[in-house]
């Protein structure tokens, strides 16, 4: 209150207003990631927005998350375990290829829709403020509804050919972390490089199929010579194939080692994906 006129004093009642000052990154910065966080909600939503979006006027809607996978199952039945007849430890062929193309099309599809989250998104890049590391993210976990339905069919395989739960089972959710942590970590190398090189998005199907053969999805590790394997697992979803047969089917021993190995090339993956990503963060407006 003035105390010359006795009206209110503003000055000294007016709280001060908040101000953000948005500063571009210089050289190899922090990941900030309390900010991405904080933003969890809009993370969530253009997760969903993805999932809605991707079946959006299909005539099979979600079944296609189910019939990639059972169509590659059929074909790499006919091709390696009838004509080829390559080895599956006892198990029946279908079963052996499906468990392992469950993880395999999670993966390749966050690698795929990562990799373009970045351009396909460039109107809200340029105009909304947010961690751009969310972009990315997101495209990644919407593919867990796809791997979700494919699971459930994977699930009808087992009982239709005799392989019931057992104790390893409860190891699944580390094995589809590794994929998790593998897709995510190549889709941020590949998102921030499809920013300044847009011949990214061409070369990242061969990859994708580079990878799958160069993986034992459609065969098995067995065939790999013992002494190998753990350069073999340098691959990081060696381990999330052989883990998730081994969970499910009981293949062979445990695979630690090659887990291990598997895990310290995801975990590279995505710390150095997640420090590159962020280097080049402060261009992705102007270059988009």
């Amino acid at each position: 209150m003035n105390a010359a006129n006795g009206t209110p004093d503003h000055a000294a009642t007016t709280a001060p207003v908040p101000v953000t000052q948005i500063k571009p990154a210089r050289g190899w910065v922090s990941l900030e990631l309390g900010r991405v966080w904080r933003y969890r909600e809009l993370l969530f939503f253009l997760t969903w927005r993805d999932v809605k979006v991707r079946y959006k006027q299909t005539v099979l809607g979600a079944a296609w998350a189910i019939i990639q996978p059972l169509f590659m199952m059929v074909v790499f039945t006919i091709v390696f375990g009838r004509l080829a007849k390559l080895p599956s430890e006892g198990i029946p062929y279908p079963l052996m290829t499906y468990t392992a193309l469950v993880p395999w099309t999670f993966f390749a599809s966050g690698i795929t829709k990562s990799s373009e989250s970045l351009v396909g998104g460039a109107n809200l890049l340029k105009k909304v403020y947010f961690p751009r590391l969310v972009m990315p993210i997101s495209n990644v976990f919407s593919g867990l509804v796809d791997f979700a339905l494919a699971f459930v069919v994977l699930i009808g395989m087992l009982v239709y050919y005799g392989y019931y739960p057992t104790v390893n089972m409860v190891f699944l959710p580390l094995f589809l972390l590794l994929a998790l942590v593998t897709s995510l970590g190549v889709g941020l190398w590949l998102s921030a490089m499809n920013v300044q090189f847009r011949d990214i998005k061409y070369a990242v199907p061969f990859l994708v199929q580079f990878w799958m053969y160069s993986s034992p999805v459609a065969f098995s590790k067995s065939i790999v010579p013992e002494n190998w394997r753990v350069v073999y697992a340098l691959n990081p979803m060696v381990g999330v194939l052989t883990g998730f047969r081994w969970a499910l089917l009981e293949s062979g021993s445990p695979p630690g080692l090659e887990i291990l190995v598997s895990c310290c090339v995801a975990i590279a993956l995505l710390v150095s994906g997640a420090f590159y990503f962020r280097r080049m963060e402060k261009s992705f407006a102007d270059v988009v």
